[in-house]
């Protein structure tokens, strides 16, 4: 594949983050919808979420692909806290829930005022030790990816769990659809995307908020927009570059909102996260497939 046919370059800063000689490699292919990526520095693999097929996958650098979990119980989004334990957003629990050492699994929020959770999406952990995550209704609007039920929540909201207590507070209630979200490098902001979209008439658009005391979010403002498809999992690189899911591909953003331009994948993308020894690798969740493209960037230091 030509540099042409593989980047869509909008900005020449994105020349400094690409290697005109890498190339999108396929790793994986067999799944329904590939989603929650998540590198795993000292067992050297990625695992990954196939959500219809109900299962967790794990690839290994020498191309080795099994399975992780089956069945998972409709798994999305995963993150690691910062103890290396693995964090996910179940769809079918409606459940956030921690991966001990040991593989016992431990639930850290089904219920909110009584209620339950809609169907956790995505989620990412600070360095207080802090969980945070989206509850948007993707995961109840069919027995596809989870299991079909009403809402019992009047809002899809963001979620805040506190590491010493386990207490968990909304800190975002009026998005349509909370999706993708992700700290800032500094921490000082949090990134959260709503996909919306995809079942109405709004922007498909990343928000951004500061961080205040570690606890609340103030000072909503529009950050980009995605023009194809809507923006579902994205990361940062180093540089506070943000690189963001779309249905044409990866789109990267400079810290000031700029497109600075496209990994092109021929399915649509839902997720990425940085991985590799260097953490200069970009792993791609699309729809039935893992992808992997070399940067010349490095991801931002996620546990």
């Amino acid at each position: 594949m030509s540099e042409d046919a593989l980047y869509d370059i909008r900005d020449d800063r994105f020349r400094g983050l690409i290697a005109s000689s890498a190339r999108l490699e396929e790793l994986y292919t067999g799944c329904r919808w590939s989603e929650g990526p998540v590198w795993f520095s000292d067992l050297n693999c990625l695992i990954w979420s196939d959500i219809p097929n109900e299962r967790m996958m794990r690839w290994m650098p020498d191309g080795n692909v099994s399975v992780f979990r089956s069945p998972s119980n409709y798994v999305n989004g995963n993150t690691r806290d910062r103890q290396g334990r693995l964090i996910s957003c179940e769809h079918g629990g409606r459940r956030v829930t921690r991966t001990e050492f040991d593989g016992r699994i431990t639930v850290l929020a089904e219920s909110y005022n009584g209620k339950r959770l809609n169907s956790p999406n995505d989620v990412v952990v600070k360095s207080d030790g802090s969980i945070w995550f989206t509850d948007p209704s993707y995961g109840i609007m069919s027995d596809y990816e989870g299991h079909k039920a009403e809402p019992e929540q009047e809002t899809r909201n963001v979620y805040r769990i506190d590491a010493p207590t386990g207490e968990i507070e909304a800190v975002v209630t009026d998005f349509i659809q909370p999706n993708g979200l992700a700290f800032s490098p500094d921490e000082k902001q949090l990134y959260i995307a709503d996909s919306g979209s995809s079942n109405h008439e709004v922007p498909r658009h990343i928000r951004v908020f500061d961080v205040v005391d570690g606890k609340k979010l103030t000072n909503s403002r529009y950050f980009c927009s995605i023009d194809s498809g809507v923006p579902d999992g994205f990361r940062f690189d180093v540089s506070g570059n943000l690189w963001t899911s779309a249905a044409d591909g990866v789109h990267c953003f400079a810290p000031d909102g700029t497109l600075l331009g496209k990994i092109k994948v021929p399915q649509t993308v839902s997720n990425i996260a940085f991985g590799g020894v260097k953490k200069n690798r970009l792993f791609i969740t699309a729809t039935q497939s893992l992808y992997s493209i070399y940067t010349t960037t490095n991801g931002a230091q996620y546990p």
